[in-house]
């Protein structure tokens, strides 16, 4: 969909965007579902493309552009699936962590190959015992000398198996509560950080998954993520875009549904004549197409307040609440006017229906979304 605050630049990207996207992504979808993961070479390529960080300063390689064209990346690659969700977990949430609260060292030693896709980033909150309650974590980083020692183990952490750079979210100081997170980079190669298999999923099978292990993981100081003790709080500042995203991919996802019920009810046939002639039928699209038109309106609205850095976490955790469960909901109404064939891989709306369940529970619960947004009232 075209925001009305595109410009012609914006149009013309997603124009190159799409046609890059049917040639070289959108044929290949497939595979990648069957293999459980996206190529390395891909990330490669999209980085040559300017698709990966679009967002980051041209001094460390990057396009220096506006989160306009972050929501289009995401947009246009949610056509396709939402397996690839990796692609805007690593410019959309992870880089922005090193933007913000890296040093110039840092800053100089992981964005350029993050925007290049040599590096492909993720960050791993969750823990077996930890998910959306971030000060239950038990993973520690004990101070020795010029490194942390770091132990303990995370789960459900997208770009697990592909990534080679990642934030993890530690505790510093077990006696402070939120205030003795922080947070580290990890590297691949680091001594003690391995990773698990990778996880089987219900849905979003070309998203690699993994679990993560630290045993006596030796991290340099100089990997630490802006300062010690401050992690919650740069947690906090970062889930807002985080969230967001989840609503704007619920929206193509729904708008995506809608299209394809639409033009399958038209040559469905049955009794005689084609289902979308049925009132039953007619009345569910219309009932859709209102969620999706009032979904779209509310995304444009916080994609502009938070391009202008307002605090808009209350309604960010509404529209994440919102259109997540009514993108699950679609799925399944969307199903049932298939039939039988929507029960079949073969047609894309199976795969929407099993794709989509995981939208309430990751980036934060929907039960924490509606206990944030209780609390904002103040109740």
């Amino acid at each position: 969909m075209r925001y009305r605050f595109e410009t012609e630049e914006h149009v013309a990207f997603r124009k190159s965007l799409r046609k890059y996207i049917a040639s070289e992504i959108a044929p290949q979808y497939d595979t990648w579902e069957k293999e459980g993961k996206i190529p390395k070479s891909v990330w490669k390529k999209m980085g040559e493309m300017g698709y990966l960080c679009p967002q980051v300063e041209e001094r460390f390689g990057g396009l220096g552009l506006d989160y306009r064209y972050n929501v289009i990346i995401s947009e246009e690659l949610e056509r396709v699936g939402s397996s690839l969700v990796g692609f805007g977990l690593h410019s959309d949430i992870v880089v922005p962590y090193i933007e913000s609260f890296a040093n110039e060292e840092q800053k100089q030693r992981w964005l350029p190959g993050c925007v290049t896709g040599e590096i492909i980033t993720a960050i791993a909150m969750t823990e077996p015992g930890a998910g959306s309650d971030l000060a239950g974590i038990v993973t520690t980083a004990v101070r020795d000398g010029d490194h942390y020692i770091v132990n303990g183990s995370k789960t459900f952490i997208s770009n697990g198996i592909n990534s080679n750079v990642v934030i993890v979210v530690v505790v510093t100081d077990p006696s402070a509560g939120h205030k003795g997170i922080s947070l580290l980079v990890v590297e691949d190669g680091t001594p003690g950080f391995t990773k698990g298999r990778k996880l089987e999923k219900v849905g979003q099978h070309a998203q690699d998954t993994a679990e993560l292990f630290f045993d006596q993981c030796r991290v340099p100081v100089t990997n630490l993520l802006g300062e010690e003790g401050k992690g919650f709080y740069y947690l906090m500042q970062k889930l807002q875009q985080e969230r967001l995203g989840v609503a704007i991919t619920s929206v193509i996802a729904m708008e995506e549904m809608l299209e394809m019920t639409i033009d399958y009810v038209k040559t469905r046939k049955a009794f005689g004549q084609p289902i979308s002639r049925f009132q039953n039928t007619q009345f569910k699209l219309a009932e859709m197409a209102i969620e999706v038109e009032m979904g779209k309106a509310f995304v444009e609205k916080l994609i502009q307040q938070h391009m202008e850095d307002q605090d808009i976490v209350t309604s960010v955790s509404m529209a994440k609440y919102k259109l997540s469960e009514q993108a699950r909901q679609m799925a399944v109404e969307c199903l049932q006017l298939h039939g039988g064939y929507g029960y079949m891989e073969e047609y894309k709306i199976a795969r929407r229906y099993r794709d989509l369940a995981v939208l309430p529970i990751y980036a934060g619960t929907n039960e924490i979304m509606k206990t944030i947004i209780a609390k904002n009232l103040g109740l």
